[in-house]
């Protein structure tokens, strides 16, 4: 699994990275999670306001911190 954090650096977008990083290994979820701080890329994927969540892809959530209930529904194995 591909998880990538899409934002510039603000601190709400360095909470979201520390939080998925910590899910994936509470949860034992093999994935490869990376930080996006690329406009163009962050652009590509249509998100108007970070942080955003992408999943294998496809993104899940974008603009807010999600809950932990949001964040285990985007992150199903």
């Amino acid at each position: 699994m591909k998880i990538e954090v899409l934002g510039s650096g603000c601190p709400k977008c360095h909470k979201l990275e520390a939080l998925v990083r910590d899910h994936v290994a509470k949860h034992g979820i093999e994935a490869e999670v990376s930080h996006v701080y690329d406009l163009d890329k962050i652009l590509s994927y249509g998100v108007m306001m970070t942080p955003a969540l992408v999943v294998d892809g496809e993104l899940k959530i974008s603009g807010k911190l999600p809950s932990e209930k949001e964040l285990t529904e985007a992150i199903k194995a």
